[in-house]
């Protein structure tokens, strides 16, 4: 197998040819005439980018996420909880009637409050959280 060996000298005088046969290329385009353009107004790019949000949340409405609802947390160690059993319970880091939080794609986007509905558990949202505000909790 021949392999193919260049100078720096070498390499440099054939940069140098790409970069002067590329200078002469610009310079023999002709110069683009303005005279027809229009300026572009952002308010009507804005509307035109907005009209579209509708349709793009149709095609997105029937996909399936992943929601976790989450009471609270804990810290174990191997040993208790190998003699977890029937009956045993967890101490949770939240008192009783505190926020629980509402992770979408493992993304904490919400918090609310346990309620019971016909025998089922279920939670009312009372906070959205801003899309920056879970990196700053954790």
């Amino acid at each position: 197998m021949s392999a193919i060996r260049m100078t720096q000298s070498t390499a440099d005088e054939a940069v140098t040819e790409a970069q002067s046969s590329q200078s002469a290329t610009r310079a023999t385009k002709p110069a683009t005439d303005l005279k027809d353009a229009v300026p572009l107004s952002l308010s009507d790019l804005a509307a035109a980018v907005g009209s579209g949000k509708k349709e793009t949340l149709d095609l997105l409405s029937d996909v399936q996420l992943s929601v976790r609802i989450e009471l609270g947390r804990t810290r174990m160690y191997i040993e208790d909880i190998l003699q977890l059993g029937d009956g045993a319970v967890v101490e949770l880091d939240k008192l009783a009637g505190d926020p629980v939080d509402v992770f979408v794609n493992e993304r904490h986007v919400a918090r609310g409050e346990v309620l019971v509905l016909n025998d089922n558990f279920c939670v009312r949202i009372n906070e959205i959280l801003d899309p920056g505000q879970e990196l700053i909790e954790k």
